[in-house]
């Protein structure tokens, strides 16, 4: 296994049963699936199998080929769940043929739960006692219905010493045999989870004495379970957790009792009434809080997911967002009382300057600070101008535009979300170990304008600040998912072997921090790779992390112009192939169009090679290297509108994405709390996913609705209304 940063790579423990259930749930082909699965097990990547294994799998996509990692692994885990149960109940002697036939055929990790309940291992409970007291057989009797005279029974079972003082004493325990048989029943478990994922509805109430205002939606809350948000979900959930609020998941308890009374209740006798005590007793006492928990569980997880994936769909937006470049770029952290950390970067991201300026103190302070700026943009050829969104943006921002800089100096309001996690981490220290925080910070700021996805790398993504409820869905999903966002941006977009940082490095398709570490440590004491091929001399990298590796990494000026695109180097020879029937150099077939219009795709194809990889071949010899990233565009916030104060209903204003929701999008109006638009308010007719109008770092133009300073929330409107 490769040493993988993002958790790329799963053991999918392959067999023909597994393939069949995915291709069939995913509408893909087996023959698709299967090539995925063998090449996920011989520790290839997502990203080099979807860019480089496209006649293998039929051109799937990383999306796709991701899911099918995921449920492969999760056949496999529940194959294992199955295997252990039957050891176990093997090494108990309770197994019969049709107890190994329902557990070898249960289709879902639940099923196979509820088919091994009966059998596993429990504290002792009503039933149990009630069974050591030689209850059973009345109990099953019961439970027949046959007509008998219950009482004389029941007289029958009365024991002083084995503890059944009385009829009543013997009859309540048959019942407790009974509502335990019910309740773990498989059949039954699964046409109640059924009911209780339609009808059951999710009540919320406010914990007497406990009423935290941040809950205030949820104080006295109702609704269907099958339809509630994701966001509300999670929100109940964390009032729960946090002790504010009180909760509930059940459907209409006479639905529950009617499912259970037409299933068990097959007469109308003195012992069907027995039946139907145990039945409500079993309801309320242990399959109703059993069933609850299961579709807490099943809610959470579905809620997770979608949290999940909005924070990923969000974060991948982030992180293509366009680049400025490379510019020499002089950035600003602002802040009042401390000033405004100033830092000049050359154009790879080089410190070359830093100070502290006070801009927005007085205005001696302010001319000072003019002087300052004017003096550094002409001494290090300044670019662009990157200011930090947090306190006192907006101010520096307008003392910077007010300096009549020149007009090819660009200045940019930088969303610092994360600077402050990136200036305390470990990478900062070892960069600028001879620098504080504002000053890593700061570079951090100026880094993110010149290319957001090499700097944001450097930061745990859950500190970009584009999720939801990050901290209350599962982290080790989260984890993954947003590492796998992250590789995925880092691999489409391509790393510059010879600057990029071990962080970078990381996430670059089979290397892994250790890789990525040994990367620069050769960099650093033999220079700059002239090669891609140059990769085999680093140490512990082989050949398989090369091949994984080798086509996501670009070198400038290399010696092989083939080495700074995205052709992979198992492909040269087919470019060489190519040129010679052309007539010309690699060189000259990258540059002239007419010799690659000359060139025919089906004289290059081969058993392995088809025109997928072909075609792509051919549109990286267009265009080598180039980044998919849309370009650059400068934004200015609304003059005049810096704060909450200067808000006013009706304004029209611009604004940029910064977080997108199921119930919205927050848009930052430059005025240091973001407006949320709600989802009625994206556009003239009706919004299912706010995803289909907006996503993050989109530039928009909306209305101001209405102002809570109190509270500090902006309610904002994208439609005509």
């Amino acid at each position: 296994m490769l040493d993988s940063p993002a958790g790329l790579l799963h053991d999918t423990h392959m067999n023909d049963g597994h393939i069949r259930i995915v291709a069939s749930e995913l509408h893909v082909g087996e023959k698709q699936v299967r090539a995925a699965a063998e090449l996920l097990e011989d520790a290839c990547t997502i990203p080099f199998i979807a860019r480089y294994r496209k006649e293998a799998t039929g051109s799937l996509d990383e999306v796709v080929i991701g899911k099918i990692a995921d449920r492969l692994r999760q056949l496999a885990d529940l194959d294992k769940r199955r295997e252990a149960i039957l050891k176990t109940l093997d090494e108990r002697e309770l197994l019969t043929d049709d107890l190994t036939k329902s557990i070898r055929e249960a289709p879902t990790l639940t099923a196979l739960e509820d088919i091994y309940l009966p059998f596993r291992p429990k504290r002792r409970t009503r039933a149990a006692m009630a069974k050591e007291k030689g209850l059973e057989p009345l109990a099953g009797k019961v439970f027949s219905q046959s007509d008998f005279h219950v009482v004389s029974e029941a007289e029958a079972y009365v024991n002083a010493d084995a503890g059944v003082a009385s009829v009543d004493e013997a009859l309540a325990g048959a019942r407790d045999i009974i509502a335990e048989w019910v309740a773990e029943d498989a059949d039954t478990r699964a046409g109640m989870r059924d009911l209780f994922l339609k009808r059951a509805q999710i009540r919320s109430h406010a914990v007497k004495g406990k009423e935290d205002p941040k809950f205030r939606d949820y104080f006295d809350w109702e609704e269907d379970l099958s339809s509630a948000q994701s966001h509300r979900i999670l929100a109940m959930f964390r009032g729960e957790r946090e002790g504010v609020l009180s909760l509930k998941v059940r459907p209409d308890e006479a639905f529950a009792m009617d499912f259970l009374r037409r299933r068990f209740v097959k007469r109308d006798n003195s012992a069907s009434r027995q039946v139907a005590l145990a039945l409500e007793d079993g309801y309320k006492r242990l399959l109703a809080p059993s069933i609850e928990n299961d579709v807490r569980n099943d809610a959470k997880k579905r809620s997770d997911e979608e949290a999940i994936r909005v924070f990923a769909d969000n974060l991948r937006e982030l992180l293509l967002a366009p680049p400025l470049g490379h510019k020499r770029v002089m950035a600003l952290d602002p802040g009042f009382r401390t000033g405004a950390k100033l830092v000049c970067l050359d154009e790879h991201g080089k410190l070359l300057h830093h100070e502290t300026i006070y801009p927005t103190q007085s205005n001696a302070s302010a001319e000072n600070a003019g002087r300052t700026v004017r003096s550094l943009c002409t001494k290090f050829g300044i670019e662009a101008v990157a200011v930090g969104s947090g306190t006192a943006g907006r101010e520096t921002e307008r003392f910077v535009r007010s300096l009549g800089l020149p007009d090819s100096v660009v200045i940019v309001m930088v969303n610092e979300s994360g600077a402050s996690v990136y200036s305390a981490s470990q990478a900062a220290r070892d960069e600028f170990p001879d620098h504080d925080v504002t000053v890593r910070g700061a570079v951090s700021i100026g880094r993110r304008l010149m290319d957001p996805l090499s700097e944001l790398v450097k930061i745990d993504p859950k500190s970009i600040g584009v999720g939801q409820y990050q901290h209350d869905v599962d982290q080790g999903d989260l984890k993954r998912s947003l590492d796998e966002v992250v590789a995925s941006c880092v691999n489409r977009v391509g790393v510059e072997l010879n600057t990029a940082g071990k962080e970078l490095l990381t996430y670059v398709s089979g290397l892994g921090p250790t890789l990525a570490k040994n990367i620069v440590e050769w960099r650093n004491e033999n220079g700059a790779f002239r090669s891609r091929s140059d990769l085999l001399k680093v140490r512990r990298l082989g050949n398989k992390a090369f091949q994984q590796a080798a086509g996501f990494l670009r070198i400038r000026d290399a010696d092989n112009p083939l080495d700074a695109s995205a052709v992979h180097p198992e492909s040269y020879h087919i470019v060489e192939a190519m040129a010679k029937d052309a007539g010309c150099s690699v060189r000259d077939l990258i540059s002239d169009e007419e010799h690659r219009k000359t060139i025919r795709l089906k004289d290059h194809e081969t058993a392995d090679v088809g025109l997928p990889t072909l075609r792509d071949i051919m549109n990286e010899l267009a265009k080598p290297g180039r980044d998919p990233r849309d370009r650059f565009e400068t934004f200015s916030f609304a003059e005049g509108v810096n704060s909450i104060d200067d808000l006013k209903s009706g304004m029209k204003i611009p604004g940029i994405v910064t977080n997108v929701t199921k119930f919205g999008a927050f848009v930052d109006i430059g005025v240091h709390q973001d407006g949320l638009v709600h989802i009625s308010k994206l556009a003239d007719r009706f919004v299912k996913d706010p995803s289909e109008i907006v996503r993050v770092r989109q530039k928009v133009m909306v209305t101001v609705l209405d102002v809570d300073k109190e509270r500090g929330r902006i309610s904002l409107s994208m439609t005509g209304r």
